[in-house]
């Protein structure tokens, strides 16, 4: 036990010199450490405290911190402990660079400080029950793993039908081929599958310069000709309109941005034009040829609350945001209602929808108008984020699945699906029924607005302006029951908003930015069904702007009016309502219910939706908190790009969370997604490694990444607005950042340079762990500096990294990026997670011997039948393991000769049959080899062979017991550990026995080969083998002596 906590002493003492553990050690550990001496007498291990014992241990590394549970009772509980893995884990994995100075204050108590820092590694989890020690050495295994770079190995998926592949690429990590496109790809998606039916990917790319898109094969470089059997002609702002700026700057009299596109490997791309009177053009992956969205209808219906959006005196229209479903989720939850959605430069949403399948009641076409709302009249829309794990369960709760911003910094979301009418199947839709169809689903359901984020009107103390700048009107929704009179003014009121100018708002309202991005986690929870965080970032690329991040999260607290009443104050239902007394199952009851007044349409019949519209909860009221992220001292910075921690265990609520919910599931399987028994089940996300955090990254034009955990605690007050400090602050060797991706484990970033370099989140090294993609990259650099000098400026970079995309599942090692018109995929093996893929039954039982997980996660635990299945898969691997252990029996039986004293031999028995056969075998070598030297070659070499096999014979015999003894150690040895262990154990027992060599074929007056001897492995080897060579020397004279007398097969 000493010598294991020898074993940490180098370590200890660079720790010491560096001064991390001042105060905290035993004065006799730190002579201990000086003079590399065994402990006083008296003084062992044993003796030390829990508290110095579990410092020491945990600067070992990881696969030593295992072993030492194995020493004894007490060090299996202080290693098998969250406190020692977590300490660990600390200062492997050092972080938060940036709170050094609050460290080195809580340098006096180094045990307090290393929770204190241990609690604030914010990470989101590569397992879904993962523990301290699970994380520590997957995530160690995994970084070097992507630091080796390793070929994957690659396997046809399940029902493939080509054989063939690029024999070129086999091997290789990294593939690079053509895109076929003309200018920079900035937009990529992939399908990797889940679950059981984990593939490999095929992607989808666009470029939104030209509008073009494509889908590939990364396994074998193949473009498919889907993007281009339909091409289109598009034209930007810029070039219809020049000398105009954009972004309604200038004059502003007109908006113009450039073009926006949105692709899904699933449903195929959506592109809109950014000029007034642009056109929304998608195309499907199942057709060959696109279509144009359905504008606006000519006209005005006041009454039914449908205004006038193209008889304006200012400007048509412009396209400014676009959305696409990714999978099925969105479609399924609103009934195929929405699927796109599109927002405008007057503040107008529409959605429309991909496609109802045929056997479905209520058939919808692609590309058909669904839904349009009127948010900001006047004011663009400019960013559109729609929950992608949108389900039933979260629909139901209330939470929020889509989000629109405004040019003003306004956020308006959405917490209900809409329902459509049902129309006869007769009835023939055109153009004009479904604008009206389309307005009358909008009003089904109500956009609210997050109350920080209203706008802010200017200063006028004169008054001069006749609009109050704080105040804009928007699409109503039926839930209010206004009349037709009361919508009709409202309309009015909304087309006097839709002619105005953007100099307008500008003039009246602060903070006009339409290069504000949108991050949302709709993830976040705060166990009352809200929690959702909104990041705004102002980017500061304009005139007079700085950049700035702010994140909103939507909160429900008690409602103050309800708590305030005594619990024994019945409330008393409103005047209007009837109030009936019924009886209860358990016997009479004196409990009243309230009937609700049926409200009915006789103009519209509405279909049975099963998302009928919920009642909110009085005892809660909806609150939302303002949090400011710190750019961590930067100055001015310009951000170019965002990112946010898209793996799979982020993207979960906490009801969806296997460690916090037993109805928690796994989106995919995983070996080891089954709780174990012992591990302690956690309170709180605070109980969980990493909290439950998800990253929030963005790349500046200096070449900086500055990340945040979008999850940071909030404030208690509305009033009080809280700063967030960076997690960590990456510094490049990029001139600008171009792209960002991020996982569970890493990050990776693009630079408009070409250089694509992946770096850990938690800062377990300071430098990129793999650099991607370099090349060009220095000639790049200096083209770039060239560019910006000129008057033409930059254009389009073909140099530039323009999008990545990673692999949700962050144990897999795989992702592309685009460099220009090219396209590289890599894919490298991780042995951590290979490991568990083949041995999955043996390194579960590890994982629960030792409370751990380090697999991904496999296992949906959501329904009766995927239980079944998974009870099966187990039963299936208890039979396969079965089997394998049977056939290594039957190997050894046949190998040794175990089963021939019967099953209920013991050990002693068998070593003592296998010495009795060593014995045997040994003397009949003994007879074989002296009946070979008395049959064959003259007389001068008979007895020297004679005597050379005497002098072995006898050698054999004085190390008979010890051969013995070595063949019984390694038959011991062969039951206890592997075949590889088995086998060298018995190459070992038998390197005593002599080697044998083949006859001569040569004739009897020939001297014969003299065999070899036995490899000596006594005390006297050496002087053995000095007098064997020189009776060869003497033998091979003889013999030549012989040939040379009468001449070749003569006699004397």
């Amino acid at each position: 036990m000493d010598s294991i906590v020898l074993r940490a002493l180098p370590t200890l003492s660079s720790a010491v010199r560096k001064g991390q553990l001042k105060g905290s050690l035993d004065p006799e550990v730190l002579v201990l450490m000086r003079t590399r001496r065994p402990w006083p007498p008296g003084k062992t291990v044993m003796n030390r405290s829990a508290e110095v014992l579990t410092h020491v241990l945990s600067h070992l590394p990881a696969p030593t911190l295992s072993e030492v549970s194995l020493v004894s009772r007490r060090f299996h509980s202080l290693v098998t402990s969250p406190h020692a893995w977590r300490i660990a884990f600390t200062r492997h994995f050092p972080a938060q660079r940036s709170l050094t100075a609050f460290d080195q204050g809580l340098a006096d108590q180094e045990t307090d400080a290393d929770i204190l820092r241990s609690e604030r590694r914010v990470f989101t989890r590569l397992t879904a029950f993962a523990s301290w020690r699970s994380e520590y050495i997957l995530r160690t295994q995994l970084i070097r793993s992507l630091c080796r770079g390793k070929p994957a190995s690659t396997q046809e998926p399940l029902g493939s039908s080509s054989s063939r592949s690029n024999s070129s690429n086999a091997g290789s990590a990294q593939i690079t081929y053509n895109s076929n496109l003309v200018t920079t790809v900035n937009h990529l998606h992939a399908t990797f599958g889940t679950s059981l039916n984990k593939r490999l990917p095929n992607f989808i790319h666009g470029t939104d310069e030209v509008g073009a898109a494509c889908l590939s094969d990364p396994r074998s470089g193949r473009v498919d000709h889907w993007g281009f059997a339909d091409p289109q002609s598009f034209t930007q702002f810029v070039d219809d309109v020049p000398g105009v700026p954009q972004y309604g700057l200038g004059p502003g009299e007109v908006v113009g941005v450039p073009n926006t596109m949105d692709v899904s490997r699933q449903y195929g791309m959506v592109y809109a034009e950014g000029t007034p009177g642009g056109r929304v053009y998608y195309r499907s992956t199942e057709e060959r040829r696109g279509r144009l969205l359905q504008p606006a209808v000519h006209g005005s219906w006041p009454e039914l609350g449908i205004p006038d959006l193209s008889r304006n005196s200012i400007a048509e229209q412009t396209p400014c945001s676009i959305w696409i479903s990714k999978n099925r989720n969105v479609p399924g939850c609103s009934e195929g209602l929405i699927g796109i959605l599109s927002g405008s430069s007057k503040g107008v949403v529409t959605a429309y929808s991909l496609g109802t399948p045929g056997v479905d009641e209520r058939r919808i076409e692609r590309g058909e108008i669904t839904c349009r709302w009127i948010l900001s009249p006047g004011v663009p829309i400019i960013a559109i984020c729609v929950d992608e794990n949108l389900s039933a369960k979260r629909l139901g709760s209330g939470r929020i699945w889509a989000l629109a911003l405004n040019a003003l910094g306004e956020v308006y979301y959405l917490t209900e699906m809409p329902t459509r009418s049902v129309i006869d199947r007769k009835t023939k839709l055109n153009t004009v029924l479904l604008e009206h169809l389309a307005w009358d689903t909008g009003r089904t359901v109500h956009w609210a607005i997050a109350e920080p984020s209203r706008r802010i009107a200017r200063a006028d103390p004169f008054q001069s302006s006749d609009f109050d700048g704080s105040y804009s009107p928007r699409s109503s929704w039926t839930g209010i029951g206004l009349s037709p009179e009361q919508i009709a003014a409202e309309t009015r009121e909304i087309e006097q908003f839709l002619r105005h100018s953007p100099k307008h708002f500008r003039k009246i309202n602060d903070g006009w930015d339409m290069r504000r991005r949108l991050e949302v986690d709709f993830a976040g929870d705060d166990y009352s069904a809200a929690g959702e965080n909104v990041a705004v970032i102002q980017c500061g690329l304009d005139e007079e702007q700085s950049a700035a991040v702010k994140r909103y999260t939507r909160c429900k607290v008690p409602n103050p009016d309800i708590v305030s009443l005594s619990s024994d104050t019945a409330l008393e239902p409103p005047d209007g309502e009837q109030t009936m007394r019924m009886d209860s199952l358990f016997g009479r009851n004196q409990g009243q219910f309230t009937a609700q007044p049926a409200w009915s349409f006789d103009s519209v019949r509405r279909s049975s939706s099963v998302h009928s519209h919920r009642s909110e909860d009085p005892t809660t009221i909806e609150e939302w908190r303002t949090s400011t992220f710190s750019l961590g001292g930067l100055k001015a910075p310009h951000i170019t790009t965002t990112a946010m921690d898209l793996s799979t265990h982020a993207l979960r609520t906490i009801s969806e969370d296997p460690l916090l919910s037993i109805g928690g599931g796994s989106i995919i399987s995983s070996p080891t997604a089954s709780p174990l028994p012992q591990m302690p089940r956690p309170s709180s996300s605070s109980d969980i490694p990493g909290q439950r955090a998800r990253l929030l990254a963005v790349g500046t034009k200096n070449g900086s990444i500055i990340m945040w955990n979008m999850r940071d605690p909030i404030s208690n007050n509305t009033a009080i607005e809280t700063t967030i400090k960076p997690v960590r602050i990456i510094y490049t060797d990029s001139p600008q950042i171009s792209c960002l991706a991020l996982s569970a484990l890493y990050l990776v970033h693009g630079g408009n340079d070409g250089l694509v370099q992946a770096w850990d989140p938690l800062a377990s090294t300071t430098e990129p762990i793999r650099t991607l993609n370099s090349r060009f990259s220095s000639r790049a650099r200096r083209r770039l500096v060239q560019a910006e000098a000129s008057p033409q400026g930059v254009g389009i970079n073909l140099f530039a990294a323009g999008a990545l995309f990673l692999d949700p599942d962050p144990t897999v090692l795989r992702g592309m990026v685009s460099l220009g018109t090219h396209l590289r995929y890599w894919s490298y093996s991780s042995s951590a997670a290979d490991q568990y893929k083949a041995r999955k039954r043996q390194f579960r039982r590890s994982g629960r011997r030792s409370s751990s997980n380090q697999a991904a996660d496999k296992f949906t635990p959501t329904g009766r039948g995927l239980l079944k299945d998974y009870i099966a898969n187990e039963k299936l691997e208890l039979e396969k393991e079965k089997a394998s252990k049977r056939k290594e029996q039957e190997r050894l039986a046949g190998r040794f000769g175990l089963d021939l004293l019967g099953p209920g031999a013991t050990e002693d028995e068998i070593l003592a049959y296998a010495t009795m056969l060593s014995e045997e075998a040994a003397a009949s070598d003994e007879q074989r080899r002296k009946s070979e030297s008395e049959s064959g070659g003259d007389t001068p070499t008979k007895a020297l062979n004679a005597s050379a096999f005497s002098d072995d014979s006898v050698e054999e015999e004085n190390d008979a017991e010890t051969m013995d003894d070595d063949i019984a150690e390694a038959i011991r040895l062969s039951l206890q550990e592997s075949t590889s262990g088995a086998a060298t154990a018995a190459s070992s027992s038998t390197a005593n026995f002599p080697i044998k060599t083949r006859k001569s074929k040569r004739t009897g007056s020939s001297p014969p080969l003299v065999s070899s001897p036995p490899m000596s492995v006594g005390p006297d080897a050496e002087q053995d083998d000095l007098d064997f060579a020189l009776q060869l020397s003497l033998a091979e004279e003889r013999s030549r002596e012989i040939g040379t007398g009468k001449g070749k097969g003569k006699e004397t």
